[in-house]
């Protein structure tokens, strides 16, 4: 398995650089030991012992118990103190709002979940404040003084597809005006940082899930609407707009010659708002669409008529990405049961095998490990890897040597 594998330098000036280089190889790659951290990141051993006892006495790495070899002294594993550090990450949904209080090691302490029919600014915003006032009670002084910031993830334009999400007019207008990052940081006092939601997502596989082993592949998110990301040689694209790896707009067909109707997108068959709809006009709860539900009946026959179509329209999807980018894979991931996830990824194999793929090779489809929680964890990210990585957007970028 090649993991991301960051560098540092035994050179004078570089001490913060070369700490938050350590730290990286910790999180990347721990628990490992003094010697392992040096042929990781090509600093001196000597160097090393220096730097790790900083980060023990700044409380940031810890140590682990002593593994005992056949000869030689014993060595000790170091690793990322959970108390070292922590952040909050926002997922603003188009239906729901998640907020998590995160650790240095990633793992989620506290969270607070809302539902709506769709968001409202200022609703949402008093519930953001809210539950960052809880979480920073429940960690005291000296745990308020190691949080880091906010990170918040939401669609690129959460005032879009009014009449399908059945937006009040004045309420999509408002979303216009919204500045969401400084809106945060002005009723928190924490620093803010906004990224797109699916592209949140995608960090949070590609940094604690399957992006560690995978290099290049096409990341799909089923949520209200499908979306994703793009990953190309460990790097996050984004694109010229923020939409790098959009495939929700991705059209199933051409246009006919002589008509204007232009061919679906992938958004209007493989999305969750979809399925839901199967469910309303057939008089059951929509939203067994994001549980246990959707595989039993009597849910499961409309689960299954949409699966068979959710699963060739993805297929295609992977099939024209890979045409264009020579993917190593494509890693599909939703707000859904992980059983609703497998189901949909037999279907989506089924649909890859009547796929013509003459002339191009097929990408490997696996499932994420994230889950739900995917887009608001890659947002709790952002300030920690600002904080902590040799730089900002270390998470994106890899030694390929």
């Amino acid at each position: 398995m090649r993991h991301l594998r960051p560098r540092g330098s035994s050179q004078g000036g570089l001490a913060q650089y070369n700490e938050r280089v350590v730290l990286q190889a910790v999180r990347l790659h721990g628990p490992v030991p003094g010697a392992e951290i040096a042929r990781l990141t090509h600093l001196t051993a000597q160097t090393v012992s220096l730097i790790t006892k900083r980060l023990i006495d700044e409380g940031l790495l810890i140590k682990g118990a002593p593994v005992r070899g056949k000869v030689g002294q014993p060595s000790v594993p170091l690793m990322l103190n959970p108390e070292g550090a922590f952040s909050i990450g926002v997922k603003v949904g188009r239906r729901s709002l998640d907020v998590l209080l995160v650790d240095f090691t990633g793992q989620v302490r506290e969270r607070q979940t809302q539902s709506y029919l769709y968001p409202e600014p200022a609703a949402v915003l008093e519930a953001i404040a809210h539950s960052t006032r809880l979480f920073t009670r429940s960690l005291g002084l000296q745990g308020r003084e190691r949080l880091q910031g906010i990170g918040v993830a939401a669609p690129l334009s959460l005032g879009g597809w009014r009449q399908l999400l059945g937006l009040p007019a004045e309420v999509a207008q408002a979303w216009t005006l919204v500045d969401l990052a400084a809106e945060v940081e002005r009723r928190t006092g924490l620093p803010a940082t906004f990224m797109k939601d699916t592209a949140a997502a995608c960090v949070a596989e590609l940094v604690a899930g399957r992006g560690r082993s995978v290099r290049s592949y096409l990341y799909l998110f089923v949520d209200t609407f499908i979306g994703g990301g793009l990953v190309i040689d460990s790097h996050l694209h984004a694109g010229l707009h923020g939409n790098a790896g959009a495939v929700g707009s991705l059209p199933l067909g051409m246009t006919a010659p002589g008509t204007r109707k232009s061919p679906a997108q992938l958004l209007a068959v493989a999305s969750l708002l979809t399925l839901e709809t199967l469910y309303t006009q057939a008089g059951l709860d929509p939203e067994a669409a994001q549980d246990e539900r959707a595989l039993q009946a009597p849910w499961l026959e409309h689960t299954e008529i949409w699966l068979r179509q959710a699963a060739a329209a993805i297929a295609h999807a992977i099939n024209s990405a890979a045409c264009l980018l020579d993917l190593e894979g494509a890693i599909i991931d939703g707000s859904f049961s992980r059983e609703m996830l497998a189901a949909l990824l037999a279907e989506v194999h089924a649909a890859s095998a009547r796929t013509n793929w003459e002339g191009v090779v097929p990408p490997l489809v696996q499932p994420g490990v994230i889950g739900s929680d995917a887009r608001a964890l890659g947002g709790a990210m952002l300030p920690l890897y600002a904080n902590f990585a040799p730089d900002r957007d270390l998470f994106l970028k890899s030694d390929l040597s």
